[in-house]
């Protein structure tokens, strides 16, 4: 398993890690037998956002002895109310839907303590308004969760949430369809077919600069609906109007800036060791570039998607590196320390092109990878 550090946090996840939907429905033997695989693949990010109390109890027996090596990202505000799940702006349910999930768990500390599903910009304000942030960095200051998080499909709203300095990471829904639509408050929209009648042209302006804006402020970004729900697997459920393999819509989110772990909503044994199998796929079959360029209905014309295929360049730049570094610098109107940090560690700068074009031969996208390497050469001045 490759790990990647989760943001500012400093907490090293597996980059595939586990949706807590799998657990929904299955025995505590069932649990265990998961959780023994995780642990076996080092699968050790885990989000918790049901609330059923059932799930948290099996999962905490499972975890017994062995709770250090998990991170577990448990939501605040996700709640259990008269036999079903409730989110829940009050502060009072939230207090008590903590210590029970704390209890249930069989820990005194999350790794994670994720304000559960923000998704509209009056809701973010109530979460600020009524106590609830002011409850999650309290639990952080005691040491309670370790760092504080924030759900959201709205990038809108998850902008405004990370541009606070007080969010430590985001979960949001990634995939190369959802980062098409531009924010919404109906999370529904993100898979409306009205949405995708019409041809679609690169991905939505405030979804890259959420990206960049996670990666620049060291906000982490955990990953949900990777497959979409499952409707990307399926060329006749699929918005693009064609399937993607599961390795496919996986590569895609971890190669986003900021991303460190994709949650999978694994099912079934099958499913987990599916994704699992992403840490030996060779690179053809994470390849997703061809797949998105021959999509009927979407053009990413121009648009660089940091899958690599540039490579390699006779110099020996990583130009898909210098276009995300370049990308973040576009977006902020300057030049980030970090981002001038980690261009200064490349081994070979853009100044070093000699203008072959080899790299936009190989291209998917029409990127103009040449422009890009003389624009970031007099950017960073090297």
């Amino acid at each position: 398993m490759e790990y990647r550090t989760l943001g500012r946090t400093g907490i090293r996840v597996g980059e595939i890690g586990m949706g807590c939907e799998g657990f929904v429905g299955k025995t505590a033997e069932q649990i265990r037998e998961m959780v023994d695989l995780m642990e076996a693949a080092g699968v050790n990010c885990i989000d918790l956002y049901t609330p059923n109390p059932q799930v948290r109890e099996d999962l905490g027996a499972a975890l017994a002895g062995r709770r250090e090596k998990f991170v577990l990202q448990g939501h605040i505000c996700s709640v259990w109310k008269d036999g079903q799940y409730k989110r829940t702006r009050s502060l009072e349910e939230a207090r008590e839907g903590m210590a029970q999930q704390l209890r249930l768990l069989g820990t005194d500390y999350l790794d994670v303590g994720m304000i559960h599903y923000v998704d509209a910009m009056d809701d973010w304000d109530a979460v600020r308004q009524n106590g609830i942030l002011d409850y999650a960095l309290e639990l952080k200051a005691a040491g309670t969760v370790k760092s504080v998080g924030l759900s959201s499909h709205n990038p809108e709203v998850a902008l405004a949430a990370v541009n606070t300095g007080e969010i430590d990471v985001l979960m949001f829904s990634v995939n190369p369809c959802y980062d098409l639509q531009p924010a919404n408050e109906d999370v529904e929209e993100l898979w409306a077919e009205k949405n995708y009648e019409q041809p679609l042209v690169n991905m939505d302006p405030q979804r890259q600069a959420l990206y960049e804006t996670c990666q620049r402020l060291g906000v982490g970004i955990t990953v949900m609906k990777a497959f979409g729900g499952g409707d990307l697997l399926k060329a006749d459920m699929s918005p693009a109007g064609m399937a993607l393999t599961p390795l496919q819509c996986l590569h895609y989110a971890l190669t986003r800036p900021a991303v460190a772990s994709v949650m999978c909503g694994a099912r079934s044994m099958e499913d987990l060791k599916s994704s699992i199998a992403y840490e030996t796929a060779g690179g053809a079959e994470r390849d997703y570039a061809a797949a998105l360029a021959a999509m009927p209905r979407i053009s990413w014309v121009g648009h660089c998607m940091y899958c690599g295929h540039c490579a390699p360049c006779p110099q020996g730049i990583s130009v898909a590196d210098v276009t995300k570094f370049l990308n973040l610098c576009r977006a902020q109107g300057e030049i980030p320390e970090t981002v001038r940090e980690h261009y200064a560690a490349l081994p070979h700068k853009a100044g070093e092109c000699v203008r072959c074009g080899a790299c936009e031969k190989r291209c998917p996208f029409g990127v103009g990878a040449v422009e890009n390497m003389r624009q970031a050469a007099e950017l960073f001045g090297a």
